[in-house]
Parts: structure tokens; sequence; C-alpha cells
């Protein structure tokens, strides 16, 4: 499940990045600084996510080599890391810490709702996957 689960926290990061920083340009990774800070920081997250992506791949790579890739586990795990990445990243960096918001110079309720609503629905997914794998583990 944790393989799974960094797989998803590096997909998340790099579909925010690359739709949100990149493409829309609402804003960076961090935004209370320069733009040439905000840009630095999105090439760090940038480097973060693939780092997660790689090492996630490998270890399901590994998992499955030895025959001990669960794959419920390991889908579980990777909508986990989806909805987790982007629950952090709506509460803290959004909201506790600030280093950005989603957007700027509109009400930021429905984006925030919508975010965090997000969220919480790939969280429930990789729960319910989860219990799907612990019962079919279990029986079988």
């Amino acid at each position: 499940m944790a393989a799974g689960a960094l797989v998803g926290v590096g997909l998340m990061a790099a579909v925010d990045e690359i739709v949100f920083h990149q493409l829309l340009g609402w804003h960076h990774f961090y935004d209370r600084s320069t733009p040439a800070v905000g840009l630095f920081s999105d090439g760090l997250l940038h480097a973060a996510e693939l780092i997660a992506l790689v090492a996630g791949f490998f270890l399901l790579a590994d998992l499955r080599r030895h025959g001990r890739l669960v794959r419920g586990a390991a889908w579980s795990g990777l909508f986990l890391g989806l909805g987790g990445f982007q629950l952090f990243d709506g509460v803290v960096d959004h909201k506790l810490l600030r280093v950005h918001q989603i957007r700027y110079g509109v009400d930021l309720t429905p984006y925030d709702l919508t975010w965090n609503a997000g969220a919480v629905v790939l969280l429930a997914v990789g729960i319910v996957l989860l219990v799907r794998a612990r019962r079919r583990r279990g029986s079988g």
C-alpha cells in the first residue's frame, strides 16, 4: 500500500504542478516572494514529484518481482496518496502556512470547497479499496 501511496502523492503533485502552476498559471508552490522564487519552488516540487513517482514505481516493480504485490492494496494506496496530497495541500499549504492559494483575485470559497471535496472523494475511494483488499486477503 505504501508504494502505491508514494505513486499517488507524486501523481497528484504532478497534476497540481502541471495544470495549476504551468498551464493555468494560477499560482506557484511558494507565492510569498518574487516570481523567480515562485518558479524556483515549482522546480523543487517538480523534482520531488519525479522522485516520488520513480521510487514508487520501483517499489511496486520489486514487490511484483518477489510475488508480494497485493494489487488491491496498491490501488488503495494510490488513491490514498492522491487524496492525502490534495487534502494536505488544501489545508496545510493553502490555509495554515498560506504559501499559496489556488487562485488569486477571486472568491476562494468555491475553489477551496471543490479542492478539499475532491480530496475527500479520493480518500474515500482509497478506504473502500483498502477494505475490499483486506476482505479478499482474509477470505483467500
